[in-house]
């Protein structure tokens, strides 16, 4: 399944549309304000919270945590310390496994992978249009999961630009 994010420069308490390939609106990210760090909530369109995302403080390594709508951390985003060359992050999901997370960030082309498997591809080649880029998430694959990886790993690129 495709997704369209129609990409913002992020400010607290921005909220923006995730649409689905025909255009329908699929996702509410809701930028939180008033908290002493950046907070996102992923709702779905009749706004029930499927996920939280947010930015964790005093780590020595950017990172994000996403949590489900009861507020259980279900995994952590981060950058790897050394990488020559590329953009990677991990996300070290609470039930044990990690997602890698290998290519260009700042140009929105790379992907997420389970165990050498892509279960989602980002990327702006698929548009026309400007600050928009898809992403396109494998049959079976945890969607708002993916969608809030996709999030958090825009806040952190920007914060790192």
């Amino acid at each position: 399944m495709k997704y369209v994010v129609k990409e913002r420069l992020f400010a607290v308490g921005d909220d923006y549309w995730i649409e689905d390939g025909d255009g329908e609106k699929a996702f509410l990210v809701d930028g939180k304000v008033l908290r002493l760090r950046d907070t996102f909530e992923l709702q779905d369109p009749s706004g029930t919270v499927v996920a939280v995302i947010k930015e964790k403080v005093l780590t020595v390594r950017d990172a994000m945590r996403i949590e489900n709508a009861e507020g259980e951390t279900v995994a952590t985003v981060r950058k790897k310390l050394f990488t020559p060359f590329r953009d990677k992050y991990l996300v070290e999901l609470e039930a044990g496994g990690e997602l890698e997370v290998h290519g260009d960030l700042i140009d929105k082309e790379y992907t997420v992978e389970s165990d050498g498997d892509t279960v989602a591809e980002i990327s702006r080649k698929w548009f026309r249009i400007r600050d928009t880029y898809g992403v396109e998430i494998a049959d079976g694959a945890d969607v708002p999961l993916l969608l809030a990886v996709a999030v958090c790993l825009d806040r952190m690129v920007e914060h790192n630009a």
